[in-house]
């Protein structure tokens, strides 16, 4: 790991915001193109950042994340689209025919043959992930008929999920409401559910609008949305940052309220609040958050891999500037500056050929020399989604966004500020469209 004192760095190029956020994007992509095993597709689930590193271990989320960074890369001119397709496909096609249980894959996998490695899980939320990012690349290459099979292709992989497998444990819990976190071959079914409020809103959305036994809309339900709150600010849950980005980075929700009358855009734009405002209470005890550095996550840290988060920790002065960046589209003028303040401050330590570093700790004297697929992705879109509302719009136009929005109870409404979180009364029905228009 990375202790020089960024003091004693060089400098970095000067860029303008606008530069500096499409570098981010820029270098993310690069990433999710040179990180994919040239036979499977699959994708690095972390790269060093600063040279070169031995690391074969895939994630199948890193490798969602990789497809949907295909659309952004061709429609910024960093990817040729022909290229593109080609790889999309050979991904697509290798993750068809891995091992699979019931649709669901395992969440790390070697790069190489894709074989299961560190004796991990059939993941649900990173299947999730992983199919996302596919459906969206899939609905950028349907509008050619040349790559409209990857768009079969994408499909295919999602509807051959079992949703109601991994949500009544195989049948041995049909009462049960909420997903599990996976399944293991040795010991059956994870004893942890997606029973709170978290990233698995996105599972959520894609099982109710599955095509094929779509979950029931108890399961939209099921779970708890805890209320929280700090300085005066309330939101829905607690813990690391990214539960409150990641979802809404393929869902656009804003001016939107469930069944249960919640604005989700609203609670994530004010968990992005409570997090910074953490951080700044304790800029007495950390020289990290005194430097006005924010941004709890799981994340890389001084003493390994944690879930850092607020406003109940754990904290130790590591901050992750994914948090930031993809805070963008909730907080988008606290977001540029503080990206702006990672690249002139701290870039010469942090900055390198996939963007900014996983995590840093100026207390500790420790700043990552890795970088994370998944954050890397987070990261992309958000921007992108800030930008030009690309992968909302991708998302919303597939065939079982709507009914997914709809079996949620989603509609839109039309309120003036501040908005609650929670309104019983509805506003005005309708579901599923975006209101910001790709470039």
């Amino acid at each position: 790991m990375k202790t020089a004192s960024p003091k004693s760095a060089p400098s970095l190029m000067r860029l303008s915001d606008e530069q500096l956020l499409q570098e981010v994007q820029r270098r993310a992509v690069r990433f999710f193109w040179e990180k994919a095993d040239s036979v499977t597709g699959l994708i690095n689930d972390r790269a060093n950042n600063f040279g070169d590193d031995s690391y074969t271990v895939a994630s199948i989320a890193a490798t969602g994340y990789g497809l949907a960074a295909l659309p952004i890369g061709v429609v910024n001119g960093w990817l040729n689209r022909k290229a593109a397709a080609d790889r999309a496909r050979t991904t697509l096609r290798f993750l068809l025919n891995m091992s699979n249980v019931r649709g669901w894959l395992v969440h790390h996998v070697d790069k190489r043959d894709g074989e299961r490695v560190w004796n991990s899980e059939h993941s649900s939320i990173d299947t999730a992930l992983l199919v996302a990012g596919a459906l969206v690349c899939g609905q950028y290459f349907a509008w050619d008929a040349s790559t409209r099979d990857i768009c079969v292709l994408s499909d295919a992989l999602y509807r051959r999920i079992d949703w109601l497998w991994m949500l009544t444990n195989n049948g041995t819990q049909p009462e049960k409401k909420v997903l599990s976190h996976g399944w293991k071959p040795e010991t059956g079914f994870l004893t942890y559910n997606y029973e709170m409020y978290s990233e698995a809103v996105l599972l959520y959305l894609l099982g109710l609008g599955a095509p094929v036994d779509p979950l029931p809309a108890t399961a939209w339900t099921g779970f708890e949305r805890s209320p929280g709150k700090y300085g005066g600010i309330e939101s829905i849950g607690a813990g690391p940052v990214f539960i409150h980005q990641m979802p809404f980075q393929y869902f656009y929700l804003g001016n939107q309220r469930d069944q249960l009358g919640i604005d989700y855009w609203v609670a994530a734009k004010n968990a992005m609040q409570i997090h910074r405002q953490f951080c700044t209470d304790r800029a007495a005890s950390s020289e990290t958050y005194a430097q006005g550095f924010w941004g709890l996550n799981a994340s890389d840290g001084p003493d390994g891999y944690a879930a850092y988060g607020a406003p109940n920790g754990p904290e130790d002065g590591t901050v992750s500037p994914t948090g930031v960046i993809c805070s963008i589209t909730f907080t988008p003028e606290v977001a540029v500056s503080g990206t702006r303040a990672l690249y002139d401050e701290l870039g010469n330590v942090i900055w390198g050929r996939y963007g900014f570093t996983d995590a840093f700790n100026i207390g500790r004297n420790w700043f990552g020399e890795d970088v994370i697929g998944i954050d890397l992705g987070m990261a992309l879109l958000a921007v992108e989604n800030y930008r030009t509302g690309l992968v909302w719009n991708l998302m919303a136009s597939f065939y079982a966004a709507v009914p997914a929005l709809q079996a949620a109870g989603f509609h839109f409404t039309d309120e003036a500020e501040p908005k609650p979180i929670r309104r019983k009364k509805r506003v005005r029905k309708s579901a599923g469209a975006v209101r910001r228009k790709t470039k």
